[in-house]
């Protein structure tokens, strides 16, 4: 089972690298001093070698696990360089081409290494108390994600979501419990947020539900309604309603270690 615990990208420790390179003593006017930029030098270095460490160690753990990776891998990588070196061939560019399908090779292989280590987290995460919250907290753009809003002592919950769409309610556990849940949820919801639309998502593999592998998906295909003005208001109404109900309990997530995937994207996307 991959850790993915181990291989999320050392941004907390290269913040603290830069803090300390930003309060290193500056020149005149200001300027950085040539010990601030030494120290901020050797930040990003530490982070760039710590970010190869973490993505050394996926690719291990992965390949363990996922035997068809590397044929996948260099099969991408071959295939694009020989079709590139082929058309090359034609108008006699094949040795102009060719570091051009390699590098694009490159690229494919990378995107097939993040694909295959996200379907793997996926799979483990499904059907853990909590998976849902993990990733929806893992999505890109200007969601707002507030984890169990509403829950049971089964670890059943509803987690709310503020976006362009509007305010989505997604609940995990029992379909028989969240039901409930949701419908509670969107009553309460409803007298706060006026005409926005509210969408209601039960995660799992049945008819009706959501995926987990496909719920940031899902999301992003929801129609566009409000504005994020009108986001900022829902929130501030919304979070004036969680303060007075309180929270429901729930773990930091369904990985070891409260993982996250987006540190393993991040990582993919620097190289």
């Amino acid at each position: 089972m991959i850790d993915t615990g181990r291989v999320i990208t050392a941004h907390g420790q290269g913040r603290i690298l830069k803090s300390m390179a930003n309060g290193s003593k500056t020149g005149k006017a200001g300027k950085p001093s040539k010990e601030a930029k030494a120290a901020a030098k050797a930040a990003r270095r530490q982070a760039s070698k710590e970010r190869r460490t973490q993505l050394w160690q996926a690719f291990q753990m992965q390949r363990k696990e996922d035997k068809l990776l590397l044929p996948l891998m260099l099969g991408t990588l071959v295939g694009l360089a020989v079709v590139f070196f082929l058309v090359g061939l034609i108008w006699g560019l094949q040795w102009f081409l060719l570091p051009i399908g390699l590098l694009l090779g490159v690229l494919g292989a990378f995107i097939i290494f993040g694909r295959r280590v996200q379907k793997t987290v996926y799979g483990k995460a499904e059907g853990q108390a909590g998976a849902a919250a993990w990733a929806l907290d893992n999505m890109q753009g200007s969601w707002r994600v507030t984890s169990a809003v509403a829950g049971t002592t089964q670890l059943d919950a509803v987690h709310r979501v503020i976006g362009r769409p509007g305010v989505i309610l997604v609940a995990e556990g029992s379909p028989q419990r969240v039901k409930s849940l949701l419908a509670q949820e969107k009553k309460k919801t409803a007298r706060l947020v006026g005409d926005t639309p509210i969408y209601d998502i039960v995660i799992g593999n049945d008819e009706g539900q959501v995926p987990l592998s496909q719920l940031q998906k899902h999301l992003n295909k929801l129609p566009k309604n409000i504005d994020t003005k009108r986001m900022d208001a829902i929130e501030s109404r919304l979070a004036a309603l969680s303060s007075r109900g309180g929270g429901a309990a729930l773990p930091k997530g369904p990985m070891p270690g409260g993982a996250k995937m987006r540190g393993v994207q991040r990582t993919i996307r620097r190289r």
